[in-house]
């Protein structure tokens, strides 16, 4: 049975008479990427924080089950030296960890900045500086890695180039905690989610039994011809239909919703 590296029970913070999160019970385990989700403001950067140390519950539990030394973080308050080279700083980070400095070239080219590498983080572009802020998290190769929205700034090739460094890192040992409201991103790369509105958990599971559990008891048929029925899930159902129709079929997919439809109708809110 795998280890839970984070563990909370019942935690609760307030802005003053405002409960910004309520009542939050989860865990994750060793060697999981688990997405936390949410639109802004539903509470993911605040539970980090709380994680982290950098803010106190006001009631519950929280255990993070790892050492200091071995969590990196990416989140809003990251930062790195604006007057030093790309190189520089991630070396920096390196010898702050006793990291071998022979990770450095291979980090920096897993998210493509080793062609930049000696150029100042002030002349870089905001998705370059998210890349090296994301590197100097995971130099050191951690244990637990903390990621709030470390995607935002990206383009699609880039992104895909963080995901596989990511699933590499899971494959090493590290546990992920993802903060994102980006759905298409969490179903691609999270082994579980747990979705987030106003301040509290409203759903958790893997993304497949979500995506079941929620689905419709319907499928699409489309024909040759590119027309297309839905009909009940029931055998007997598509067995009547097809033997009503004289075209060929081209396609039978079950209509399962994604996880934007399923916050959706869970909260009546959308994601932005």
């Amino acid at each position: 049975m795998k280890t839970d590296i984070i563990e909370t029970k019942n935690l609760e913070i307030s802005l003053g008479s405002k409960k910004i999160l309520d009542d939050i019970t989860f865990c994750v385990k060793e060697n999981e990427i688990f997405g936390f989700l949410g639109p802004s403001g539903a509470g993911k950067t605040t539970t980090i924080k709380i994680l982290t140390k950098q803010l106190q519950q006001s009631h519950g539990i929280c255990n993070v089950n790892v050492a200091i030394k071995d969590i990196g973080i990416l989140s809003d308050n990251s930062g790195v030296y604006e007057r030093l080279t790309v190189y520089r700083n991630i070396c920096f980070f390196a010898e702050l960890s006793k990291t071998d400095l022979k990770e450095v070239e291979k980090v920096l080219k897993q998210v493509k900045l080793w062609e930049d590498k000696d150029k100042k983080v002030k002349d870089l572009s905001k998705g370059m500086k998210q890349r090296l802020l994301l590197a100097c998290a995971v130099i050191h190769s951690p244990k637990l890695l903390f990621l709030d929205e470390p995607t935002a700034a990206l383009d699609p090739a880039t992104t895909e180039e963080i995901h596989k460094m990511l699933f590499e890192l899971r494959k090493n040992g590290t546990t992920i905690f993802l903060t994102t409201h980006n759905m298409e991103e969490a179903d691609e790369i999270c082994d579980r989610v747990a979705f987030l509105n106003k301040g509290k958990i409203v759903e958790i599971g893997k993304p497949s039994e979500l995506k079941f559990k929620y689905g419709k008891d319907t499928v699409k048929i489309t024909f040759e011809d590119h027309t297309e029925i839905i009909v009940n899930k029931e055998s007997e159902s598509i067995i009547n239909c097809l033997k009503d129709s004289s075209k060929k079929i081209l396609s039978i997919h079950s209509l399962e919703p994604n996880l934007a439809e399923i916050f959706l109708e869970l909260t009546g809110r959308e994601l932005k």
